[in-house]
């Protein structure tokens, strides 16, 4: 599930929300995700609200994971409990933003894993998993793939906006 194009004007809240911390604006773009799931029912048929993390490099970079911002205060409005530390980033990869399709997965091949002893969570489970941007889908496609070999039954994708 997309709320918006990834373009005027969404591309400049996501981009100060990410980049220049405007943390203010996540209330905003989660609300916009929120508006979209409502349009789609069956989407909030979930267990667990998980956000893409974040290495810890670039969460000291940044000082916020913009995915767990925004997957909390979704988890709020639906009533859905959320996880900020389920699943995990310990592989610090490269930024994605010059890197071709092939060259993003490869970049991303096992940069996640789900929190030792924490399997049982995810075991049968319906996840919702919360970026703020899909690009190519490289991240996402690959914390799906780390989530469903660690036992979630399955997992749906929410993002704010995708590029077109």
């Amino acid at each position: 599930m997309c709320a918006q194009d990834y373009a005027f004007p969404w591309s400049d809240l996501v981009g100060d929300f990410k980049f220049k911390g405007d943390v203010a604006l996540a209330r905003l773009l989660a609300q916009q995700l929120a508006d979209a799931l409502r349009q789609a029912p069956q989407a909030l048929e979930v267990d667990l609200v998980l956000p893409v993390p974040l290495s810890a490099a670039r969460l000291q970079e940044r000082g916020f994971n913009q995915s767990w911002e925004l997957a909390r205060r979704l988890g709020r409005i639906f009533g859905l409990t959320c996880l900020a530390d389920l699943l995990q980033r310990p592989v610090d990869t490269a930024h994605q933003v010059d890197l071709s399709l092939q060259e993003r997965d490869r970049n991303l091949r096992g940069a996640f894993m789900v929190t030792p002893g924490r399997h049982q969570e995810l075991a049968g489970r319906r996840v919702a998993l919360v970026d703020d941007v899909m690009t190519t889908g490289a991240t996402l496609r690959e914390a799906t793939r780390t989530l469903l070999l660690a036992g979630a039954l399955s997992v749906d994708v929410w993002t704010v906006a995708r590029t077109p």
